[in-house]
C-alpha cells in the first residue's frame, strides 16, 4: 500500500502514514497524535517528545526475525508506577504483522498479538496473583505472572497499530516461562488482548552491528557532573538515562531525579561508609563496571536485625548488576528471567541444578547513597527469599504497592575476598567470618579422587586375585604320643620361590579344649628362621536356654616371602582344656594335628589396608565438611541438620 499523506489536524503540517495498517502517527512538528477516522484525520492530543534512554534501537531501524524482514516504525514511552520508563517499539513486519517490541534494562522481548482469548479465560486483573500460572496461545506451557502494574504513557513518536491516546493509563500483567518466552495481557480494553512471544537479543532481531554501534555512539549520554540541591556537593550520574534516586555521599540526602533535575526529598540519618566507595571501577570477568550506587539492606529474626550491604554496578554495554557484601563475603549478582526457575515446595529449579531453601524473610531498606534505576525509598520492604546451590544463590524478591507488584529473580555467585579486591583494585578488605550461605566447600574434589583411587585399587586387587595362585608345598597329619601333653615335630624339606608369601595352617580335633603351635621355618642352607605361632581353640555348650559355640577347629598365619631356598618347619606342640566346665556337655584333648603349608596365597588384607590408607584423608576431608555445613546452616530456619 503506498504512503498516505495529510495534512496535521492540529497545526497543519504534513504527516505521512507510510504503513497502511498504522492507527496513529505522531507529528513531527506540533506532537500531535493523529488517528485514522472514517473521513478525515482526528486529533486524539499532544503528547511529549521522548526522553533519551541511550536505547540501541530507533525508529528506521531494519532487521529480519526467523527469516522475516521488518521496520521499527514507532515507540511509545511508559512510565512506570515504582519509577523508570521503559520503550516499546512498533515493528511492522514484511508479513503484515506488527510485532511489540519492549526494551526495558538491557533486555528486549518481542512479542506479538495473539487471536481473542475464550471468556473468561484470562483472569480479571484484581484477581491476578504473582506467580499464578497462566496459559496463552503461542505458548505450549503455561507462563507465570512475573509483573502486574499500571502504565502510563509519556511520550511518542513515530506510527502506532493502535489507538494510542496520550497520557491515557491502563493496566497490564507481564508473563514469564521457561526457555525465554514471554507475554503481555493488556487490560486497556473490556477484553484484555493478550500478547505472547520471548525474549530475544538484538543477534536474533538482525540489527546490524554497524546500527548498533552508530546509535549508542548517537544516543547514549555520558556521565554529568551536578550538584546536591541540599548541600551544594558534586555528584557524578554514571547513568543519568536510568537514574531516579540519588543519594547524595555527601551529606547523605536522598534526592528525586525527574528529567535532570534534582530535587531534595529527605535526609538519612546514621551514615553508613561502604567498603567499596562510590565511583571504584571493578574488572570482573563478566566486564568492566563502575560501583554507582551502595545500600544497606536487613531483615529481622527474633526481634534481631542483619544487616547487609549491596553496589550496584553498572556497564554501558551491560547493564546493571549488583555486588552483595554479608559478612565480609562478597556474591555478584545478575537478573534471570522469573520464568526460568522453578519452585516446587522448599525447593528452586534452575537450568537442571536444585537449590535449597535457605532464608525467607522481609528485607528492609535502611540506607543509601549514589543513583539508582528505581524510585528507592527508605523503609521499601520486599518479601525475599533465598535459595543456594554452593557456589551460587537465587534470590527471590517480591515487591507489593498499591499500583504494581511483581517478582525478580536474580543469580548470586560467591567471589572471594581476595578476587574483588583483586579486580577493584582495594586492598585491606576484613575478612570474611563464618560460612556464607553460598560459600563452596574448597575440598569437594578429593571425593572424586578418592572414588576413583578406589576404584583402581578394587580393580587392581580383583586383577591381582585372578592372576594369583597359589601352591600347596605340604599337607600332612601329626600324632600326639599318648600321656604326653606337648611334642616336637619336624617336617621333611620343601622348595619356596622368591618374593611370595608362606601360609601355615593347622587343623586339630580339639572338642572345647585348645592347640598351640610355636614353630619355626628354617632355611637348611643358612639356617635363618622365620618364626610362627599359630593357636587352634574351639568351645562349644548350652547356658541359659541358648546353644553358643567359640573359635574354630582350624587357624592359620602368613609369612612374608622368607626367600628362595629349601626349608622345613620345627615345631613345638602343646595341648590343653579338655575338663568339664558348666554348660560343656563335653570335652577332650586333641590327639593329632594336621598341617598345610601352601605359597603364593592371595590376601585381601592388604588391600584392604590400601584402602583404609587411601580414605584417612578424605575422611578427614569429611568430617570438616559435616562441620563447615553445619556452620553454613546453623543461623537458618531450614537448617536440614536439625531435622
Amino acid at each position: 500500500m503506498s504512503p498516505v499523506q495529510a495534512s496535521c489536524p492540529s497545526c497543519g503540517g504534513p504527516v505521512q502514514f507510510k504503513i497502511g495498517s498504522a492507527m496513529v502517527v505522531v507529528c513531527d512538528y506540533c506532537r500531535s497524535v493523529v488517528a485514522r477516522g472514517d473521513r478525515k484525520l482526528e486529533d486524539l492530543g499532544k503528547v511529549a517528545a521522548v526522553t533519551e534512554t541511550g536505547a540501541i534501537l530507533a525508529t528506521g531501524l531494519k532487521g529480519k526475525y526467523e527469516g522475516v524482514p521488518f521496520e521499527i516504525t514507532g515507540r511509545v514511552q511508559l512510565a512506570h508506577p515504582a519509577g523508570g520508563v521503559w520503550d516499546e517499539w512498533y515493528a511492522a513486519f514484511a508479513d503484515n504483522r506488527w510485532g511489540w517490541l519492549a526494551e526495558a534494562q538491557g533486555r528486549y522481548y518481542l512479542t506479538f498479538e495473539q487471536p481473542s482469548p475464550p471468556p473468561g479465560s484470562i483472569p480479571r486483573f484484581e484477581d491476578l496473583e504473582i506467580g499464578q500460572a497462566i496459559s496463552i496461545p503461542s505458548a505450549t506451557i503455561p507462563l507465570l505472572v512475573a509483573e502486574k502494574g499500571k502504565a502510563r504513557p509519556i511520550a511518542a513518536e513515530g506510527e502506532i497499530p493502535y489507538r494510542f491516546r496520550p497520557g491515557e493509563e491502563y493496566e497490564y500483567a507481564d508473563l514469564s516461562a521457561a526457555g525465554g518466552l514471554f507475554g503481555t495481557i493488556d487490560y486497556s480494553e473490556e477484553t484484555p488482548k493478550v500478547f505472547g512471544g520471548r525474549q530475544v537479543t538484538l543477534d536474533d532481531l538482525g540489527i546490524p552491528k554497524s546500527a548498533r554501534k552508530r546509535e549508542r555512539e548517537a544516543r547514549r549520554i555520558e556521565a554529568i557532573h551536578v550538584n546536591c540541591p541540599q548541600c551544594a556537593g558534586p555528584l557524578e550520574l554514571h547513568a543519568p538515562d536510568d537514574t531516579e534516586r540519588v543519594g547524595c555521599p555527601n551529606c547523605g540526602a536522598l534526592l528525586d531525579v525527574n528529567e535532570g533535575q534534582l530535587r531534595y526529598l529527605t535526609s538519612l540519618e546514621d551514615r553508613v561508609e561502604p567498603v567499596l566507595p562510590l565511583g571504584t571501577t571493578g574488572h570482573l570477568p563478566q566486564g568492566e563496571f563502575i560501583v554507582i550506587g551502595f545500600m544497606q539492606r536487613s531483615v529481622t529474626f527474633e526481634g534481631i536485625d542483619y544487616f547487609w550491604h549491596e553496589y550496584l554496578l553498572y556497564n554501558r554495554e551491560i547493564g546493571f548488576r549488583w555486588l552483595v557484601y554479608s559478612d565480609n563475603h562478597f556474591s555478584f549478582v545478575e537478573p534471570i528471567p522469573p520464568g526460568d526457575v522453578i519452585v516446587q515446595a522448599q525447593k528452586a529449579y534452575y537450568k537442571n541444578e536444585v537449590y535449597r531453601i535457605f532464608q525467607k524473610a522481609d528485607a528492609t531498606v535502611r540506607y543509601v547513597a549514589g543513583e539508582f534505576y528505581w524510585k528507592v525509598q527508605i523503609g521499601e520492604v520486599v518479601e525475599a527469599t533465598d535459595f543456594i546451590h554452593p557456589p551460587r544463590m537465587l534470590s527471590r524478591e517480591i515487591s507489593r504497592g498499591a499500583e504494581s507488584s511483581e517478582v525478580n529473580w536474580s543469580l548470586g555467585t560467591y567471589l572471594p575476598v581476595a578476587d574483588v579486591e583483586k579486580a577493584f583494585g582495594v586492598s585491606g578488605l576484613p575478612a570474611p567470618y563464618g560460612v556464607a550461605p553460598n560459600q563452596p566447600f574448597l575440598y569437594k574434589n578429593i571425593y572424586q579422587s578418592w572414588g576413583i583411587l578406589l576404584v583402581v585399587a578394587f580393580l587392581a586387587g580383583g586383577l591381582n586375585y585372578s592372576f594369583t595362585s597359589s601352591r600347596q608345598l605340604l599337607a600332612k597329619a601329626y600324632t600326639f604320643p599318648p600321656g604326653s601333653n606337648k611334642a616336637t615335630f619336624e617336617t621333611e624339606a620343601f622348595e619356596l620361590e622368591s618374593r611370595k608369601n608362606v601360609m601355615i595352617r593347622v587343623d586339630a580335633n580339639v572338642n572345647n579344649s585348645w592347640l598351640f603351635v610355636n614353630g619355626d621355618v628354617v632355611n637348611l642352607e643358612t639356617q635363618k628362621a622365620h618364626p610362627f605361632l599359630v593357636q587352634v581353640s574351639y568351645y562349644y555348650g548350652y547356658s541359659g536356654g541358648e546353644h553358643w559355640r567359640e573359635g574354630s577347629r582350624s587357624n592359620y598365619t602368613f609369612l612374608s616371602a622368607p626367600g628362595k631356598g629349601k626349608y622345613k618347619i620345627l615345631m613345638v606342640v602343646e595341648r590343653g582344656g579338655g575338663t568339664l566346665i558348666p554348660g560343656v556337655s563335653s570335652a577332650s584333648l586333641p590327639d593329632r594335628l594336621q598341617l598345610y603349608v601352601e605359597q603364593g596365597k592371595f590376601r585381601w588384607l592388604y588391600w584392604i589396608l590400601l584402602f583404609v590408607a587411601i580414605s584417612i584423608l578424605p575422611l578427614c576431608v569429611a568430617i570438616y565438611h559435616l562441620v563447615f555445613e553445619g556452620q553454613r546452616w546453623q543461623d537458618s530456619e531450614f537448617n536440614p541438620y536439625s531435622e
